[in-house]
């Protein structure tokens, strides 16, 4: 038994398709005996695998949060083989108050895995998640983007295979996600992980899995949704899943390696002098920090450190010493 404290208002074994939600226990001075409603879909018709997909584990992230939705109500047990378990809010608490933490006990929920079933509301989730949900899946699909301070293009995750069922896996789960880049990790993963995130939760339990960055800046992008809701259901119809659907043509992804992040040295208000797919070159001027609060100063050049191309971005123009300003990535061998 996993010792939780959530309970299940669906079947996560029935036939068929259902929508409800999970009760996480949270006694308040408003509801003693409340609880926090989780979000959760699960559609089961005949024999298949089971995946997981799973959205707003940071609550400011939103294109996730929109596809997984959009599949709970649209797709029905006639279209499918197999177990589709859909959590569009795993973080509710956060995503309901539109932050990247948890308002209740300000946890960040991809940094608290495996979590404490009974710890603060947001431990219990990463609890649940790993020990009750993870555990039933062959594959996973963990959606994120950049959040309100940064943005990503269409980004896959993924990390190394540690056998060649898994590389199988991977290599079909990241071709039919189709998406522009995929961020190839080198190293880590395995049952071994001692990553407190989904994805490490995930390989804890031995379920193929990956992740993705997909926009930012705390809005929805139209055509960054649209390639995010394309790339599911081609997933779902290359695991066999899905039922009379046809998917297009690949588009290609740009395999990378991430070499670092360029931060800001002290505060001001943030130039950036390139964007997301422009090439770097080591000792470039990348941005400008400007200081107009002190007429006459002349603004701060940021200097990369790296040679590559820029992967991600700050959304917000106002920064402070430690703010990450651009992510930087190159070619995967």
């Amino acid at each position: 038994m996993s010792g939780t404290l959530i309970t299940s208002g669906v079947d996560l074994n029935a036939e068929g398709k259902q929508t409800g939600y999970l009760r996480v226990p949270h006694s308040t001075y408003r509801s003693a005996y409340g609880w926090i409603p989780v979000p959760i879909t699960v559609i089961r018709n005949r024999d298949g695998p089971t995946l997981v997909i799973s959205a707003g584990v940071h609550g400011d992230e939103y294109e996730g949060q929109i596809a997984v939705a959009n599949l709970a109500r649209e797709l029905n047990a006639a279209d499918f083989r197999g177990r589709l378990i859909l959590l569009p809010m795993v973080n509710f608490p956060a995503a309901e108050a539109g932050c990247r933490v948890s308002p209740l006990d300000d946890g960040n929920l991809n940094r608290l895995y495996p979590g404490n079933p009974k710890g603060t509301p947001s431990e219990m989730l990463a609890h649940y998640h790993e020990e009750v949900i993870l555990p039933l899946a062959d594959y996973a699909v963990d959606l994120h983007s950049g959040g309100s301070s940064l943005i990503y293009p269409p980004t896959l995750l993924r990390g190394p295979a540690h056998s060649p069922e898994e590389e199988a896996g991977l290599a079909t789960l990241s071709q039919a996600f189709d998406l522009p880049y995929a961020w190839v990790f080198t190293g880590g993963g395995g049952r071994d992980s001692t990553a407190r995130t989904a994805m490490g939760a995930a390989n804890r339990k031995g379920v193929i899995n990956v992740m993705a960055e997909l926009g930012g800046a705390g809005c929805v992008t139209p055509d960054v949704l649209r390639q995010t809701e394309r790339g599911l259901r081609r997933i779902l119809h290359a695991l066999g899943m899905l039922q009379d659907y046809t998917p297009d043509t690949a588009r290609g992804t740009r395999a990378l390696h991430a070499l670092g992040s360029i931060y800001a040295d002290g505060s001001g208000v943030f130039e950036p002098l390139k964007t997301i797919g422009e090439d770097v070159a080591e000792n470039e001027t990348v941005a400008l920090i400007h200081h107009p609060e002190t007429p006459g100063q002349a603004p701060d050049a940021v200097i990369s450190p790296y040679r590559g191309l820029v992967l991600a971005m700050r959304s917000m123009a106002q920064v402070r010493r430690g703010d990450a300003l651009f992510q930087i990535a190159a070619d995967a061998a």
